[in-house]
């Protein structure tokens, strides 16, 4: 099946979001980026690092954080998938294991190397983080503790941005709080045509109840995963009847 290029929507935050929208652009697509989220790093926050033997980071965002408050780059870092992982190496850490999943993958994989940890794993982590790493990695066993670095504040598009929603075919969500916000933007708005695209069922969770073609989960938590659903439409008979004028695959 070829698809004509689509135009995807970018939720997330910057600087994420640049990263995804050239992934997009790659693929043939037209990438949109208008994120509902943006990062706020805490600046008056002291990282006590003793007895931590490995660091556990579940995005880029808590290596970014991590990184401006510390300089110590020897420690142990667990990465929650490639993305994190990415950004763990640019930061400049050495030994960098990936779970390549979600946050309990992340769990089990520090869990299955508990004997080589002497010490305590630190999670640096959002206020509100997406899942509960430290709560999994305790019940296994192992000594965790969460510190926050940073925050998300969810933002809304512009008028203008919602008032031509009907250009748009695909959305990208990466956070279920990124989800929450595409759920109150969408209020009252016709939508009916658009494709979310969810990284996890947790961030498909808050757009049950959103008027929309459909609402689609990735087959594993991976950005690629995600990427390879844009041009996935369902097959004509099965979207519903508005939307069928509107896709783009043949």
């Amino acid at each position: 099946m070829s698809c004509a290029p689509l135009t995807v929507w970018i939720t997330r935050a910057e600087p994420g979001a640049a990263v995804t929208a050239a992934r997009v652009a790659a693929l043939g697509h037209r990438p949109l980026v208008e994120p509902l989220l943006r990062i706020e790093p805490l600046t008056d926050v002291e990282i006590d690092l003793t007895d931590v033997a490995a660091l556990a980071f579940t995005s880029g965002n808590g290596v970014r954080a991590f990184a401006e408050l510390n300089p110590r780059r020897d420690i142990r870092v667990f990465a929650v998938g490639a993305g994190t992982t990415a950004a763990a190496k640019a930061a400049g850490f050495r030994s960098v294991l990936s779970a390549e999943g979600d946050v309990n993958a992340l769990a089990g994989r520090i869990a299955a190397r508990r004997s080589e940890l002497r010490g305590v794993v630190l999670h640096p982590c959002a206020s509100e983080p997406a899942g509960d790493l430290v709560g999994a990695l305790t019940e296994a066993g192992v000594a965790a503790r969460a510190q926050t670095l940073y925050t998300s504040v969810a933002s809304s598009p512009s008028k203008a941005f919602l008032d031509d929603l009907d250009q748009i075919d695909a959305v990208l969500l990466h956070s279920p709080k990124g989800a929450q916000a595409l759920a109150r933007a969408l209020r009252g708005k016709p939508a009916d045509h658009l494709r979310l695209l969810c990284l996890s069922p947790a961030i498909a969770k808050p757009l049950s109840r959103v008027k929309v073609r459909e609402v689609v989960q990735a087959p594993f938590p991976i950005e690629a995963a995600l990427l390879n659903l844009i041009g996935r439409g369902k097959p004509a008979g099965i979207a519903p009847l508005a939307a069928m004028g509107r896709l783009k695959c043949r």
